[in-house]
């Protein structure tokens, strides 16, 4: 690992010491930030009422109005998106969608998609929301053609998009961030960025998180209630990412990315009574480099092209007597190799048509005795093709799919081939008013990973691709409402998914087992509100909120126990809301997120019922302006109410808590 460190450092820096060398409607957009009269179609600020698909926005000027200052806050945001959060500063954070699983969310970081062939699912924990620019969710599939082939792949894709430099005339920026708060967290954070000539430019992101994680729970255990500490709950972690950014003319644009992440953290393992000694400890190393290139070879044909290598150890260790010598240790390697090449031709006006395909091959390696070794090469290729003007969008796309696996020992899957389509339509019914009506249909798929097919004894080669069918149906509107409100947004859609061959752990005679036993039937509803209005004394109010509605029921086995029950995890309304004044001496936001009752097994009993929560939490910032340097300071304190609730059971969640951030810009 020190030698991949050594690389890692080598390439960071060679960006900077190598490339200088080179030398008309109502307001229909994202949720924190308008323009008055203009209807924002621009790929980089999609608008969230337009699209025929689901779509959530939140951008840097969003982000730092509701001060948040973490990712996965801030997906918490979003209606219809569900974060799995194992608690404290360093658990482990994955998002899902509508009720349909972790494995169905793609997580894209610059365009290209974060995978995990091992598990299927991305912690969403070890991206910094400092280097973010835009985080938006789309369900369903986006009206956006222009993109790779594994972003049709998945049920619905969280994208995130980080910050390109802007210099206004400036030859550098430089940033400089401390966050502390409760439990031992400090996170320093330093940005830096340097214009090389008018067409190049750089930056650099380096932060570093260190928690004890030690918070105080309640723990109920019958009639008696004792005050604990969750202990082994410690977390370090380094981040690091350096950008070039190229424009070469004619020839098109050229971004460049070397990203590295080395952490280690303490795993406290769900809470047993009358033990407190877990000893779990999880290392995790990820290096990845990309390129993207993109050109518009003529006025109606454009050109981009994807590659990206990436690289994912791990390693578990748990020290136990229950262990043969003392311990168990757990390493697991990854690499993967990936490619991808679009085009987009547009042959008249509002019509468009694009061709992608992707290539990809995985490889894991683990110290199991007998090891599969399992490499995949995955072969995606989409058509689609777009009608859009301003009052009518429809969007069509088939996705076809071709998956092989090699192992060096055992049995193996047989190959995958499949046709995944996808279609979407949104109607303005009236030329003068921003009201749109949407559709969407699409069929998708996901593999088993290879935790599924081969892990130890668990692992199924039989095992069926897991099928989901998506139909939504929405109204969306944004405008202005009188002298009051300056900016209103409104979005409702019903929905209705159903996902066959779902993959679960069976227990059989002796051991379990993954099995495709499994048919789940979902319906529900997602609402979407947001305004600004205009105050005296140059004031704004800013309200948003959000409620989903769930009901998400095993249909497997009518003779079964838990036929008609809530699948587990999945609670039946969640919400939440956000208040923010924006004032000349200090802005105030205020938070709320609350939650249903849960289950925490597929049997909707007492025991393994998981009560609802509301979360509650208030930020102040303000900024100054000193010489030539912004400085911005902000403290906030979390879970208010200081209410000891879990996300996942026998996993607590800290109760109340602070943080201050001091941030200067150059």
């Amino acid at each position: 690992m020190r030698t991949l460190f050594i690389i890692v450092f080598i390439c960071l820096t060679g960006i900077f010491l190598c490339v200088p060398v080179l030398h008309a409607q109502q307001i229909d957009t994202t949720v924190y930030h308008q323009l008055k009269g203009v209807e924002v179609v621009e790929k980089a600020r999609p608008s969230t009422t337009r699209e025929a698909t689901p779509l959530q926005v939140m951008d840097r000027s969003g982000i730092e109005r509701l001060g948040i200052q973490d990712l996965s806050e801030a997906v918490k945001r979003f209606s219809g998106a569900t974060v799995k959060d194992y608690g404290g500063i360093g658990g482990l954070k994955t998002v899902s969608v509508r009720s349909l699983g972790a494995q169905h969310t793609a997580v894209s970081y610059d365009g290209v998609t974060i995978t995990d062939a091992q598990s299927g699912q991305v912690d969403i924990s070890r991206f910094s929301l400092d280097n973010v620019e835009m985080i938006s969710l789309s369900i369903g599939q986006s009206d956006d053609i222009f993109q790779t082939a594994r972003m049709y792949a998945s049920a619905g894709a969280l994208s995130v998009k980080t910050r390109k430099p802007v210099f206004d005339g400036k030859p550098m920026n430089l940033q400089a961030k401390a966050k502390g708060g409760s439990f031992g967290l400090f996170n320093p954070m330093l940005r830096y960025e340097q214009k090389i000539s008018n067409r190049f430019s750089a930056s650099l992101h380096a932060d570093w998180l260190s928690a004890k994680g030690e918070y105080p729970f309640t723990l109920v255990n019958g009639d008696v209630v004792t005050e604990e500490k969750r202990k082994n709950s410690d977390i370090q972690a380094l981040r690091l990412e350096g950008n070039l950014y190229g424009d070469l003319g004619k020839a098109g644009a050229l971004t460049g990315k070397v990203y590295y992440y080395d952490s280690e953290r303490g795993l406290p393992g769900s809470v047993i009574l009358y033990s407190n000694s877990n000893r779990e400890r999880l290392w995790n190393n990820n290096f990845f480099t990309q390129l993207q290139y993109s050109n518009k070879l003529t006025d109606n044909l454009s050109l981009q092209a994807h590659a990206k290598y990436n690289y994912s150890f791990s390693k578990y260790r748990d020290v136990s007597n229950k262990y043969s010598g003392g311990k168990q240790e757990d390493l697991n390697t990854q690499e993967e190799y990936y490619g991808s090449v679009g085009v987009l031709y547009s042959p008249w006006k509002n019509f468009s048509t694009s061709l992608t395909t992707d290539l990809a091959h995985n490889m894991l390696d683990n110290n199991f005795m007998n090891a599969p070794q399992p490499k995949r090469l995955t072969s995606l290729s989409v058509l689609s093709a777009q009608y859009k003007n301003s009052m009518f969008t429809a969007t069509a796309s088939l996705l076809g799919t071709y998956m092989t696996d090699k192992v060096k020992a055992g049995d193996k899957p047989a190959d995958r081939k499949r046709l995944s389509p996808a279609v979407s339509v949104s109607l303005r019914p009236f030329p003068d008013n921003a009201f749109r009506v949407r559709a969407s249909y699409k069929d998708i798929f996901r593999v088993p990973t290879f935790t599924d097919l081969y892990y130890l004894r668990m692992g199924n080669t039989n095992l069926q691709p897991e099928k989901a069918t998506q139909y939504n149906l929405g109204l969306t509107w944004s405008g202005e409402a009188g002298n009051l409100f300056r900016y209103l947004s409104f979005s409702a859609d019903g929905y209705y998914n159903r996902v066959k061959d779902k993959i679960v752990a069976i227990p059989t005679m002796y051991i379990w087992k993954m099995m495709n036993m499994g048919e789940v039937d979902i319906k529900g509803l997602d609402v979407n509100f947001s305004s600004e209005t205009s105050l005296p004394a140059k004031m704004t109010l800013l309200l948003s909120a959000t409620y989903s509605f769930q009901k998400a029921i095993d249909i497997t086995d009518p003779d079964a126990k838990n036929y008609k029950d809530q699948i587990p995890y999945t609670p039946k309304h969640l919400g939440n809301a956000s208040l923010t004044l924006e004032n000349p001496w200090v802005n105030v936001s205020y938070s709320l997120t609350a939650a249903g009752d849960r289950y925490a097994l597929p049997q909707n009993i007492e025991s393994n019922l998981i009560a609802g929560y509301v979360e509650q939490g208030i930020s102040l910032n303000r900024e100054f302006a000193v010489k030539k340097c912004k400085l911005r300071l902000q403290g906030e304190v979390i879970n208010l109410g200081d209410k000891t609730y879990d996300i996942i059971q026998y996993y607590p969640m800290p109760g109340r808590s602070w943080r201050l951030s001091v941030s200067i810009v150059y």
